[in-house]
């Protein structure tokens, strides 16, 4: 993975501007989400569990937990490193097909070489992922690095159309030359 981030993206798409960073770990778009890591560039290890309800493993050995809905409208969510594209050794992640999912990042050594260069990986991420209808972003186990996020971190964009304003009067109206 590279440039402290991978993605679970639907059909390649990267809607970053539409991007929620609030919790520090995952920044869910207007579909597929990403993945913050510790490491700037370098190699971390990623399993994934496809389910079709939540899972009920214990949190408690992970350093950092978070739940999201992501929104696969092509439903063709996958793994993705951003540099070398799609993670064709794991599996496509919208089981379902199109959709909206819920996505639970558990994360552990985000902390061990920050903004670092690893070529041994050392940091573990397993993305627990099943259908299920969107919800409020839940942090089930935080860290001093999530809790930092939340601190400092911009309101999430706002991705609902807005209305146009009403038309204003110009702030200079130019007055008419007089007539000879």
């Amino acid at each position: 993975m590279d440039d402290l981030s991978f993605g679970v993206l639907d059909n390649g798409d990267i809607p970053i501007e539409t991007a929620d960073w609030s919790n520090g770990l995952v920044a869910v778009m207007s579909h597929g989400a990403v993945i913050s890591t510790g490491i700037h560039i370098g190699y971390v290890r990623v399993r994934v569990d496809l389910t079709t309800s939540a899972p009920h493993e214990d949190d408690r050995s992970w350093e950092e937990v978070v739940e999201a809905s992501v929104h696969a409208p092509h439903g063709h969510l996958r793994v993705d490193s951003f540099e070398q594209g799609t993670v064709t050794t794991l599996p496509l992640l919208s089981a379902a097909g199109p959709g909206w999912y819920r996505l639970r990042v558990h994360a552990r050594g985000r902390q061990t070489n920050p903004d670092g260069v690893q070529n041994q990986p050392v940091e573990e991420y397993l993305l627990s992922i099943w259908p299920a209808p969107p919800s409020p972003t839940t942090i089930r186990h935080g860290s001093d690095r999530i809790e930092a996020s939340l601190r400092t971190t911009p309101p999430p964009p706002d991705t609902q159309p807005q209305p146009n304003p009403p038309p204003q009067e110009p702030a200079f109206k130019p007055a008419p030359f007089p007539k000879d």
